[in-house]
This record gives structure tokens, C-alpha cells and sequence, in this order.
């Protein structure tokens, strides 16, 4: 943005932020965790691929549940970016068991680590595996591939 000279109203600040906290706070809570990635390379849609290709199981997300705040949703619209591909320095993707999700999601968001946006966007499946397949907010299912190239340069 500051390349092409263009301006936000609000300030987008940097995710940038240690997890090891949150992640120490859920191993302390005895959760089972079965997968744990950050975000940084290739955002949520590269992670959620990953994970489905190696684990050969379908992952399915609902595009309303993914909290991406409205300046962030705003500045990716301007600048032609997906926010699903866009690394998020100080945040993670963790798959636990389905009973422990609730005691894990309120761990993440009262951790003064954690955020209170951290949500349960999706689950594991046996259809389509590989996949990663996300229901968008008119309701219709998509297929959220790898992307292709680089989105963004790096800048560390």
C-alpha cells in the first residue's frame, strides 16, 4: 500500500506475536492436540492444504465462522488479495479432538496470549480427502486450493 501510495482510515497493525504462551496454556490443559500450525507462510488456505494432503483427510471450513476483521477484509479487497493466503505472523491453525474443542477455544480466547476472535471455523473429514473444502456465506461449497506463487513478498 505505502509502495502505490494508498491509505487506510484505520491502522492495520502488525499480528506479529510469540505463541508458545498459548500453546504452553493448552498443553497445560491437558488437551489433545493432534496437528499445530502457524500461519505464517501462505496463510490459513496453505496451512489447512497442507495438513489435508498429508493427513489424507478432507478438511471443511464455513467461510462465516473465519474471523477476519473488516479493515484487514478491506485493505486485501483494495489490493486484490485473498485474506485465506495471507500469513498471519502471530497466529495458529490446531486441530484437538471435538470434546476438547470448547475447553480449547476458551483457553485461546481468555489467554491473555490468545485473542477472543479465535474460533471453531471447520472439521475433519473422510470425504475428500486431500481436500480442503469451505462453505462460503451465501451458502455454496468451494474448493480452497494451494495458491499458486508467491501472494505477497517476503519481507523477513
Amino acid at each position: 500500500a505505502v509502495r502505490e501510495g494508498l491509505s487506510f482510515e484505520s491502522t492495520i497493525e502488525s499480528d506479529s506475536a510469540p505463541v508458545w504462551d498459548l500453546v504452553a496454556e493448552l498443553l497445560d490443559a491437558e488437551i489433545k492436540i493432534h496437528c499445530m500450525r502457524d500461519l505464517t507462510r501462505g496463510g490459513l488456505a496453505s496451512v489447512l492444504n497442507e495438513i489435508a494432503e498429508a493427513g489424507h483427510v478432507g478438511i471443511e471450513i464455513n467461510e462465516k465462522l473465519i474471523p477476519v476483521r473488516e479493515d484487514v477484509r478491506g485493505a486485501c479487497e483494495i489490493l486484490g488479495l485473498d485474506p485465506l493466503y495471507v500469513a498471519n505472523e502471530g497466529r495458529f491453525a490446531v486441530f484437538v479432538n471435538a470434546k476438547d474443542a470448547g475447553k480449547a477455544l476458551a483457553i485461546m480466547q481468555k489467554s491473555s496470549h490468545g485473542s477472543e476472535d479465535a474460533s471453531t471455523i471447520g472439521e475433519v473429514r473422510k470425504e475428500n480427502p486431500g481436500r480442503v473444502v469451505m462453505e462460503n456465506s451465501i451458502g455454496t461449497k468451494r474448493i480452497i486450493d494451494m495458491i499458486a506463487g508467491e501472494q505477497l513478498p517476503r519481507i523477513c
